[in-house]
């Protein structure tokens, strides 16, 4: 039967549009396929999967990417900025979807990620940010890290407030993070003293590595060079459960306040068991979750603000005693 060419054209002009609408949809829901059939890949590459922290961030990309029809390729750069960028690479070669990245250092990585750029995949970081001109990063999902420093500081000042006495700060100052960690610290610490009250003096800095056996070794050098110190504030749980090594080891616990930061279950433990004080506690699951989500969104070309914060929640011994998952 001889279709009238007027009906013809209508009815090809109308599967031309359900074609296009079914493609613009797919960039909306469970994209699990490229254009070519093959399944779609976030590369995913962070700080260490040493430290559970990040893991717990890999683990929920993963899962959350799972229920959206992506895979993930989650590797660690072991702090190594050549490592990282090799990874990088490798995923720019693979032609992965997204690249995340929790930035070994955010300066050093800019022509890795202009490459990335270049090679047009989304790069977004995660918990590190890179704020360097010349690179083009779609968001940052990250905590409060400036928010956080404040509560440290708060509470090592509702500790020794009235009473003052000398800080050491355990550092890492590789990561933005923990320099923005530091900062709100030292601004509740620097404001205290000017209020007229007994002076909270941070006597000495140190590189903790993000890690315990660093902080014990920087805990023990602090003490020996400052014997009087009264307060520890390090910049992650791990540096802090290595400084109340240390401070046991010199018989001196209980005589000084460590502040950690993180929320581990190793550093709620110590907590619950008071050997340290208080933490502002991250939520790395939430990281996960809304790294996907935002991959997500600017798949579907919505606009993302350059930075999305989780405020930190401080965590005390009364939560601690109070926290079904502890022993």
């Amino acid at each position: 039967m001889t279709i009238p060419i007027r009906i013809l054209t209508v009815t090809l002009c109308s599967l031309a549009v359900s074609v296009g609408c079914q493609s613009r949809d797919n960039l909306g829901g469970n994209r699990t396929k490229t254009a070519t059939g093959k399944k779609e890949v976030i590369g995913v590459s962070l700080l260490t999967l040493d430290n559970p922290f990040f893991k717990i961030i890999g683990d929920n990309i993963t899962a959350s990417a799972a229920q959206h029809g992506y895979e993930t390729n989650v590797v660690s750069a072991d702090k190594d900025v050549a490592k990282q960028g090799n990874q990088v690479k490798d995923f720019i070669v693979k032609g992965v979807s997204a690249i995340v990245l929790s930035p070994c250092d955010p300066k050093a990585i800019v022509p890795i990620i202009q490459e990335a750029n270049a090679a047009g995949i989304p790069v977004f970081t995660v918990d590190i940010p890179c704020d360097q001109p010349g690179v083009k990063i779609v968001t940052q999902i990250a905590t409060d890290n400036y928010g956080g420093g404040r509560e440290a500081g708060n509470a090592m000042v509702e500790v020794l407030g009235a009473s003052g006495g000398e800080i050491a700060v355990l550092h890492f100052k590789q990561a933005q993070s923990c320099l923005l960690r530091v900062r709100g610290f030292r601004e509740v610490i620097d404001a205290h003293n000017q209020s007229g009250k007994p002076k909270l003096e941070v006597v000495t800095e140190l590189e903790s590595g993000g890690a315990k056996d660093v902080g014990y070794k920087a805990t023990e050098d602090a003490l020996q060079a400052h014997p009087n110190i009264r307060g520890i504030f390090a910049i992650n749980d791990p540096s802090a459960l290595g400084a109340v090594a240390a401070v046991e080891k010199a018989n001196k616990s209980g005589q000084i306040t460590i502040i950690g930061f993180d929320g581990m279950p190793e550093g709620k433990q110590a907590i619950k068991e008071g050997t340290i004080y208080a933490d502002p506690i991250q939520f790395p699951d939430k990281m996960g979750i809304q790294i996907v989500d935002a991959i997500l969104r600017h798949s579907r070309g919505e606009s993302l603000p350059p930075e999305l914060l989780i405020p930190t929640k401080l965590y005390r011994r009364t939560d601690a005693l109070n926290d079904p998952d502890l022993k």
